[in-house]
């Protein structure tokens, strides 16, 4: 569909903006986000895994490069779904690092952040569109609940065919040896 073409790169192209300029400058961003990462690194304590990088230099990098990678999938239309989780699961840390309005004191600021924090959750709501798109065809569970009610069919039918052939079957097992003790009889002199 056309409008699928426009809207996905529309969408989109924050993000990859975003995302480079998260490259560019890490270390800016880096500076919102430690606030948030502190906070999360508190409460998580001795739970978080060594190998897991807590830097926020080394996040926002990170985040970035997701959002440019993410970004472009979903412009190209690759794997739009997935792009489409990957950056909702980046812009609600991002958003809640980045547009704390509640924090602000200056209602000029608050307002402004405010803004902000509502322009991203308008983009969370296009990105969940997005991954609840499936293009006309049928969602993977109900293609699943369809595959599983027509395996239980296929077990059900050959359940009543061997019920009902089950005397033929069985008789015509018996009967193999006998059967094979003739042809043995009438071949051999």
């Amino acid at each position: 569909m056309i409008l699928r073409r426009i809207a996905r790169p529309m969408l989109a192209g924050i993000f990859v903006w975003g995302g480079v300029q998260a490259l560019r400058a890490p270390e800016a961003h880096a500076e919102a986000a430690k606030p948030l990462l502190d906070q999360a690194t508190a409460k998580a304590g001795d739970r978080v895994p060594q190998q897991l990088a807590t830097d926020p230099v080394t996040l926002v990098k990170i985040d970035g490069a997701v959002k440019v990678v993410a970004g472009i999938m979903l412009a190209t239309n690759r794997m739009p779904r997935l792009a489409a989780l990957l950056l909702s699961g980046s812009l609600v840390p991002t958003t809640l690092a980045a547009h704390q309005f509640w924090a602000e004191k200056d209602p000029g600021q608050r307002n402004q952040q405010l803004q902000h924090f509502l322009k991203n959750a308008g983009l969370l709501g296009g990105l969940m569109l997005a991954v609840a798109d499936t293009e006309g065809r049928p969602s993977l569970g109900w293609r699943a609940r369809r595959a599983g009610r027509t395996v239980q069919n296929h077990m059900h039918d050959l359940g009543e065919w061997a019920h009902d052939t089950g005397g033929a079957v069985g008789g015509a097992v018996a009967a193999a040896p006998r059967r094979a003790r003739k042809a043995l009889a009438d071949v051999l002199p």
